[in-house]
């Protein structure tokens, strides 16, 4: 496993502002441009320290983590200097711990409230599941599964959709825009991670992709951060053929943790793809939620899941 990538000392809040650093251009930043090439790609700490208004050694200090005392006053002047996006100021916000402390949360899975599974039940001309902050898949209907995979067959520890896009080739292969989508994922995850740094379930995953997979190893150093939005995704699936979808990530306000997602079609030849799939597959069904169990060295469930 590579770690060169990942800071050593834990020092996210630092190379996250080095790597938006390096990737901001001068120009767009509405830095002069001299004429020749520049010896370090992006901003110089100097340049950043100037459109930031505070010193040059502050923000040494801050990129090398020798000082975590940051103000609400300076994290927003750093994050308008680097141009920031709404998901990347508040990733960086979440690593200064100004936002309200968020307790670690226990390992494992929410249960999926009954009116939630009788939603998916209703849902039969739409795809649909209920997923988990960490894109664990908690239930779904049958439409779900005939469109992205058969969850059931699956290993509670392997209902996952980042794990599945990164691991599982089957998966992976619906995908035409695979490293877009895959990507999306990433930052996703990242955004999790700067959210609720002290979870072991999210942690464990983030290793696993780490180890297992060198698209994820270098798109994890990339530290783009996106929170859930509607998505539009090109699939070529294997009974129905090409089609596009959108995926709408609606909030639970009951559930906080939990997210409906749910798969319409994005065209008229989509959406006659997409009903012949749910003719095929019976009409939609829900499955019922399983909680997490720890899974054996092969991937199969210890007794005590659900």
């Amino acid at each position: 496993m590579d770690h060169r990538r990942e800071p050593a000392d834990g020092n996210e809040l630092g190379e996250f502002l080095r790597t938006r650093r390096a990737g901001l251009d001068p120009r767009r930043a509405g830095l002069p441009h001299h004429g020749g090439l520049r010896r370090v790609p992006g901003l110089r700490r100097e340049e950043l320290a100037q459109l930031a208004h505070v010193s040059f050694d502050y923000v040494v200090r801050l990129e090398q983590g020798r000082t975590r005392r940051v103000s609400r006053a300076v994290l927003d002047a750093l994050a308008d200097a680097l141009q920031m996006t709404p998901d990347e100021r508040t990733y960086l916000f979440g690593l200064a711990d100004i936002s309200p402390h968020r307790a670690a949360r226990a390992p494992g899975l929410p249960d999926v409230a009954p009116r939630l599974r009788q939603l998916l039940d209703d849902m039969h001309d739409v795809p649909a599941m209920i997923i988990h902050r960490r894109m664990d898949v908690l239930a779904w209907n049958r439409g779900a599964a005939a469109l992205l995979t058969d969850f059931g067959a699956l290993p509670p520890a392997r209902r996952n959709i980042i794990r599945l896009t990164f691991l599982d080739d089957a998966f992976r292969s619906l995908y035409v825009e695979w490293p877009a989508v895959a990507r999306e994922c990433v930052a996703v995850l990242r955004m999790e991670s700067g959210r609720h740094p002290g979870d072991p379930d999210l942690n464990a995953l983030i290793a696993e992709l780490n180890e297992r997979s060198a698209d994820f190893r270098t798109w994890w150093a990339g530290y783009h951060v996106a929170g859930a939005r509607q998505l539009t995704k090109l699939l070529r699936h294997p009974t129905a053929g090409d089609l596009t979808v959108d995926v709408q990530q609606l909030s639970v306000d009951t559930h906080a943790d939990q997210l409906l997602a749910a798969y319409t079609a994005h065209d008229a030849k989509s959406r006659d793809a997409l009903g012949f799939l749910l003719r095929w597959s019976g009409g939609a069904r829900r499955t019922p939620a399983r909680r997490f169990a720890a899974p054996d060295p092969d991937g199969n469930t210890a007794p005590g899941g659900r």
